[in-house]
C-alpha cells in the first residue's frame, strides 16, 4: 500500500514540476517577451512552444508504448530542462536543424492539406447543418399533425358528448297518428244518437 502511495505521490509530483517548468515558466517569460517588444526573446520563446507543440503530440503516444521504460518520465523532464536551459538552448537547436528545414520543404503541401481540410470541414458542415435542418422539420411537421388529429378527435368525442346530452334532455315526439281525445270519443257517442232521433222523427212523421 505504501508503494501504491508513494509511486502515485512521485507521479504528481512529476506532473507538478513538468507543468511549473515546462508550460508556467516558458509562458510568463513569453509574456514579457512580447510586452518589451523583444525580437530576439519573442523568436526564441516561438522556437521553444513549437518544439514544445511537437513533444506534447509525440508524448501522446509514447505514454503508450513506452510507459514501462525504467525512468521514463524522468527522462521527459530532463528532457524539458535540456529545451529550456539557456546553455544548452534545445529548442532553438532542434528548431534550426530539424523542425525549421522540414518544414520549409513541405510547406507548400501542408498548406495545401490544411486548405483542403477546411474545405471538407464546411462542406461537412453544411452538409450536416442541412440534414439537421431536415430532420427538425419532419418532426415539426409530424408533431403537428399528430397534435391536428388529437384535437380532431377531441373535439369529436366533445360533440358526440353534447349529441347524447341533448337527446336524454329532450324526448322527440312519437311520429303515429295522436292518441284519441275526448272530444272524438263524445262525437263517435254522438253520432248514434243523432241518427236515432232523425228516425224516430221519420217515423212520426209517416204515421201523421
Amino acid at each position: 500500500m505504501q508503494k501504491v502511495l508513494s509511486r502515485g505521490q512521485s507521479e504528481d509530483v512529476r506532473s507538478g514540476s513538468r507543468l511549473i517548468f515546462g508550460t508556467l515558466y516558458p509562458a510568463y517569460y513569453s509574456y514579457k517577451a512580447v510586452k518589451s517588444k523583444d525580437i530576439k526573446e519573442y523568436v526564441k520563446w516561438m522556437m521553444y512552444w513549437i518544439i514544445f507543440a511537437l513533444f506534447t503530440t509525440a508524448e501522446t503516444f509514447t505514454d503508450i508504448f513506452l510507459c514501462w521504460f525504467p525512468f521514463y518520465y524522468e527522462l521527459k523532464i530532463a528532457f524539458v530542462a535540456w529545451l529550456l536551459s539557456p546553455y544548452t538552448k534545445g529548442s532553438s537547436l532542434l528548431y534550426r536543424k530539424f523542425v525549421h528545414p522540414t518544414l520549409s520543404s513541405k510547406e507548400k503541401e501542408i498548406d495545401d492539406c490544411l486548405v483542403q481540410a477546411k474545405d471538407r470541414s464546411y462542406d461537412a458542415l453544411v452538409h450536416f447543418g442541412k440534414r439537421g435542418l431536415n430532420v427538425a422539420a419532419t418532426a415539426a411537421v409530424m408533431a403537428a399533425s399528430k397534435g391536428q388529429g388529437a384535437l380532431s378527435e377531441r373535439l369529436r368525442s366533445f360533440s358526440m358528448q353534447d349529441l347524447t346530452t341533448i337527446r336524454g334532455d329532450g324526448a322527440p315526439a312519437p311520429s303515429g297518428p295522436p292518441p284519441p281525445g275526448p272530444g272524438r270519443a263524445s262525437s263517435k257517442h254522438g253520432q248514434p244518437k243523432m241518427s236515432r232521433s232523425a228516425s224516430e222523427s221519420a217515423s212520426s212523421s209517416g204515421t201523421a
